[in-house]
């Protein structure tokens, strides 16, 4: 337990400042996000390009493809919960169907299989596994987020709890507690729309 906290100590002494920057503007989006304000989109862009780059140079390529993913996906939900999008009207909450369920848990075990593979034959990495599991349930989470549905919140539930352990093995600390912000977090927003479907 001593050497974990001194991990902790070590590795937030070592945060760069593109770290934090991307950390805050994260958790800004993910608060936003709770509140249904679009303004999660432009704060989490952000967040999400300079991701793209701190994955890579940890060996985090299926997080590195899963903030590609988070970049275009908020541009597509940016759009969407605007009501701009041509013959669309503006999202509101609702829950997922049965049919809407099975096919989040298909489209999740399709990515996982697929990112699993690719990590564990055609790269370098040390937690191919892991690294696919987290990404897949990120991909699955914003998925239904653009379309405002309240399982999200489970979803990125499952993301966050799989990504701190994943940052944290890699050198970076401060992003693997912005994961614990956002396990809490993703706890609130499930609550909070909740209320607000009701």
């Amino acid at each position: 337990m001593h050497e974990i906290g001194q991990q902790l100590i070590t590795g937030l002494y070592a945060t760069t400042g593109l770290e934090f920057i991307a950390v805050c503007f994260g958790i800004a989006s993910v608060l936003l996000s709770r509140k249904e304000n679009i303004w999660v989109y432009p704060t989490g862009l952000v967040n999400t390009t300079i991701y793209i780059y701190l994955s890579f140079v940890a060996g985090l390529y299926a997080e590195a493809g899963v903030n590609f993913y988070y970049t275009v996906m908020s541009i597509a939900g940016w759009f969407l919960w605007s009501g701009n999008a041509p013959g669309t009207p503006i999202l509101l909450i609702t829950r997922s169907t049965c049919r809407e369920w099975s096919l989040a848990l298909a489209f999740f075990a399709a990515c996982w299989v697929a990112l699993y593979f690719v990590l564990s034959r055609w790269t370098d990495s040390t937690v191919p596994l892991a690294d696919g599991f987290a990404s897949a349930t990120a991909y699955t989470g914003m998925l239904l987020m653009t379309r405002k549905k309240l399982e999200n919140w489970i979803w990125w539930a499952l993301t966050n709890l799989a990504a701190m352990p994943l940052y944290f093995v890699k050198g970076f600390v401060f992003t693997s507690f912005q994961y614990l912000v956002f396990f809490v977090l993703s706890i609130l927003g499930y609550v909070e729309w909740r209320k607000r479907l009701k």
